[in-house]
C-alpha cells in the first residue's frame, strides 16, 4: 500500500504515490492510472485514465460497497511464463483486481463491470489490431468468468478519457479529438517498446 492511499484503498504500485488530486469540475478527489496499474477502493473517489489501444475494466459490488480499475496494454504475455505476471497484459491485470475485490467482500455473482478503450489509434495496424485484441479478449474473460456486463465502450479508431466512481458505479468516457490519437499511440508505442525491453516483475514502467 503506498504511503499516500487513503486509508482502506490498494493500489498495485508505490511508483503511484502523489497521483492524486482534486478536480473541481466533479468535486470529487481523483487518482490517475498509468498503463500496468489497477486501484481498489471503498473511498469516495474517481478513477481516471486515458485509453488509446489500451482497455480498462471497471467492477464493483454494489453490496460490499467496493469497486476498482485497471488499466492493460496486452491481451496476454508475449512470451508466456512468469513473464505475464504483470497487470500490464489484461490476462493478469483481470485476475488480480477481481481478486483484490474478493479480499474486500466483493462476491461474483453481485460484480458489475464496464469496460473502455480497445481503440484503432497506433499508425499502420489495420491487421488485427491491438485495441480489438484487447476488448475482444476482456469481453471473453468477462463471459467465461460469468461477470455481468452493465456497459461497454470498445473498439472504434478514438482514444478516450475515463472517470469511473466506484461508489456508485457512474463512468463518464470522453472521446478524444484527432489531434490526441497521435500524442496517445506514440505514447503507447513508447510504453510498448519498453515492455519488449524490459521484463515484467519490479515495478510497473511508467511513461
Amino acid at each position: 500500500m503506498s504511503a499516500s492511499a487513503p486509508a482502506g484503498d490498494w493500489i498495485s504500485s508505490g511508483a503511484n504515490t502523489d497521483t492524486g488530486y482534486y478536480d473541481p469540475r466533479f468535486s470529487a478527489q481523483a487518482i490517475k492510472l498509468l498503463p500496468g496499474e489497477f486501484r481498489v477502493t471503498s473511498e469516495d473517489l474517481m478513477l481516471v485514465t486515458v485509453l488509446g489501444s489500451c482497455v480498462s475494466a471497471c467492477l464493483r459490488d454494489p453490496v460490499a460497497g467496493v469497486g476498482g480499475m485497471n488499466h492493460f496494454m496486452l491481451p496476454d504475455s508475449m512470451t508466456g511464463g512468469p513473464s505475464g505476471e504483470s497487470a500490464r497484459y489484461g490476462n493478469y491485470a483481470m485476475e488480480v483486481l477481481i481478486n483484490e475485490l474478493f479480499k474486500r467482500g466483493a462476491r461474483r455473482e453481485r460484480l458489475e463491470a464496464k469496460l473502455v478503450g480497445g481503440g484503432a489509434v497506433l499508425p499502420g495496424m489495420t491487421l488485427n489490431p491491438v485495441g480489438d485484441r484487447n476488448g475482444q479478449f476482456a469481453l471473453a474473460y468477462l463471459q467465461a468468468e460469468r461477470i455481468q456486463l452493465t456497459a461497454r465502450d470498445l473498439f472504434d479508431s478514438c482514444p478516450r478519457r475515463v472517470h469511473y466512481f466506484p461508489a456508485t458505479g457512474r463512468m463518464l468516457v470522453k472521446r478524444l479529438p484527432p489531434v490526441a490519437s497521435r500524442e496517445v499511440a506514440i505514447s503507447e508505442e513508447r510504453y510498448r517498446k519498453r515492455v519488449r525491453r524490459q521484463p515484467a516483475a519490479g515495478s510497473v514502467e511508467l511513461f
